[in-house]
């Protein structure tokens, strides 16, 4: 069975060709079967990054939601513990660790939609070489082995990048607000000395100053990642429209 070659033009009919019959799906033949293949592989793969953009958008927003849970009953009295806002920071990094995860899979599917839309969809609406052939080799050595197109940490840099840094920024916020003010004699005040503030960081036998070191230590490792495994632009392909 003879195959399409790697690069034709798909504004011309090919000729009929003989091939010996073999077992399994037989490929495209002409033009207008190749149109169809990668009509329908287009809306495969687009329903495909969708549904994980779907599931991004989904985990920020469960972020979001348990921050705004946690301050609301942080804040809500002066008897609720800093200790919720401490949980809270460690759910809102296990969820960033989830989206990261995602992330990479989204980015693949995005990928390979951007380089469809470039090399097929793209010459076509707006053609800058005349009988420009249309190349897809990177494409198919990606579909017979899939591999990812960023690493977990560019991943969790990526969504700290665009989302989660503000969400990690408002619960230290909180945290610091819980931590740096106490009620003396019936009435809210700032902590005055050092000491103060270590006594109201700590957690059920837990010196303060562990506590604080184990966040400082959190957000010291959250700023390493952004800038260690920071993705520019051009990284992520031709364009600005990055997700």
């Amino acid at each position: 069975m003879q195959q399409l070659p790697r690069a034709y033009d798909l504004s011309v009919e090919t000729p009929d060709v003989q091939s010996i019959p073999t077992p399994g799906i037989p490929h495209p033949l002409t033009s207008s079967e190749a149109i169809t293949i990668l009509a329908h592989y287009y809306r495969g793969e687009l329903s495909r990054m969708m549904s994980w953009r779907d599931r991004l958008d989904r985990t920020t927003n469960w972020a979001i939601g348990a921050l705004a849970a946690m301050l609301s009953i942080s804040l809500s009295s002066e008897e609720a513990h800093h200790s919720v806002l401490l949980f809270a920071m460690l759910l809102i990094y296990m969820l960033l660790f989830i989206e990261a995860r995602r992330y990479r899979f989204f980015h693949v599917y995005r990928v390979r939609i951007g380089r469809l839309e470039r090399e097929y969809f793209a010459p076509w609406f707006a053609p800058v070489q005349p009988g420009r052939r249309v190349d897809l080799e990177a494409l198919g050595n990606d579909l017979r082995m899939p591999r990812f197109t960023v690493s977990l940490h560019q991943a969790m840099s990526r969504r700290l990048e665009r989302n989660y840094c503000w969400i990690f920024l408002v619960v230290l916020l909180a945290w610091l607000v819980k931590t740096t003010s106490q009620v003396s004699d019936g009435h809210r005040r700032l902590i005055h000395t050092l000491a103060e503030f270590f006594d109201n960081a700590a957690v059920a036998g837990i010196p303060g100053i562990v506590v604080v070191l184990a966040v400082a230590a959190l957000y010291a490792w959250l700023l390493f990642v952004m800038w260690k495994f920071h993705l520019d632009e051009n990284d992520l392909g031709p364009g600005q429209v990055h997700v």
